[in-house]
């Protein structure tokens, strides 16, 4: 798939909840933080649903079953149902379920979800090498996994045993801060064996059949808060992507994203479904006279980016910056001074 270099975030005449029929939302930074609903998140997806969008919940953490998560949701005030999560469990059990024997045991290094998804497809759970698996299965399995789970996956791979992964996201957002995610874990089996996982999850080709198929979406829109899998998962996709600043991803890294980094729109929270999204002007021939947007103008010169302008709302003035690094950068990663731009906006 082509894909043409996206130098500003794009804008919508229409709400978002209106251009698209489905949001694929990520849920950890998205929807919740460490349990709790994040703001506006649940009065915005409720009138999302109620104006017609079909909402779907789609997450890179193995650990929780599909039931699990939709009763979380459901008491945060957010009715769903298990058939409206996917997870990263569900698309590495089908991958492996694609290649090995019917009923074929797996060893599992992770939560409750790896295993129903994997008893879904038909396969069989197991703990030890000794079970003779004819797979491994890498997931988060929560602050307690044991360290004995890692090494039995270090043995059965250091065996030749296919060794898979729903995901090697580094990091995972939690109430007392960033926690290590389920990649950590697997560069601790990689270390210790000296091979490589197939991968399923977010940005993976696998994670977006997945959500595909068990959605049917027709004009899905991405909706998450990490360039490295939510966002590039959407451009590997050819999908449209919102990035919402309630996750892990701050202005500064938003502006040096890279082109597979760029998300199509920017909003603060959840509410920028239900709302329009401002046009960024201006030209990259423009010169001195940048790019504005909402009351604000952003322009990089040798010393980094500059902003002016008082407009109301910060993420305007964000939208402005990101066209004028992007613009900068074009085929990399922008690298100039952003500091005192961002801080106008209260950044």
């Amino acid at each position: 798939m082509e894909h043409t270099v996206r130098t500003r975030p794009d804008g919508s005449a229409r709400p978002l909840n209106l251009a698209y029929d489905t949001a694929l939302l990520d849920l950890d930074g998205v929807v919740y933080a460490g349990g709790e609903a994040i703001g506006h998140a649940v009065e915005s997806l409720t009138a999302a649903r109620d104006r017609g969008m079909h909402l779907a919940y789609v997450t890179n953490n193995a650990l929780r079953t599909p039931d699990a998560v939709a009763a979380h949701l459901t008491e945060l005030g957010v009715p769903a149902t298990p058939g409206d999560v996917i997870t990263s469990a569900q698309a590495v059990a089908r991958l492996v379920a694609d290649e090995v024997p019917a009923g074929a045991r797996v060893l599992v290094v992770g939560g409750e979800g790896l295993r129903v998804a994997l008893r879904e497809r038909g396969l069989e759970p197991v703990e030890s090498v000794e079970d003779d698996p004819a797979a491994v299965v890498q997931g988060y399995g929560g602050p307690d996994l044991p360290w004995g789970r890692l090494a039995e996956a270090a043995y059965a791979v250091a065996r030749g045993v296919p060794w898979y992964a729903s995901n090697t996201d580094l990091t995972i957002p939690g109430p007392r801060g960033i926690a290590p995610g389920n990649g950590a874990a697997v560069e601790v089996v990689r270390i210790a064996s000296g091979g490589s996982p197939r991968v399923a999850g977010k940005p993976l080709p696998p994670m977006h059949r997945e959500t595909i198929l068990r959605t049917g979406a027709k004009t899905p829109l991405v909706v998450g808060d990490r360039l490295d899998t939510d966002i590039e998962g959407a451009w590997a996709g050819g999908v449209d992507s919102l990035l919402v600043l309630t996750g892990v991803t701050t202005p500064a890294r938003l502006l040096a994203a890279g082109p597979r980094h760029r998300p199509d729109y920017i909003a603060a929270d959840l509410r920028g479904l239900l709302t329009e999204q401002p046009e960024v002007t201006g030209t990259a021939g423009d010169g001195e006279a940048g790019f504005g947007c909402g009351g604000w103008t952003a322009r990089a010169d040798g010393d980094g980016l500059r902003l002016a302008g008082d407009g109301p709302d910060p993420v305007d003035g964000l939208r402005a910056l990101c066209a004028a690094a992007w613009t900068a950068a074009r085929d990399g990663t922008y690298d100039g001074e952003v500091g005192e731009a961002l801080a106008r906006l209260g950044w």
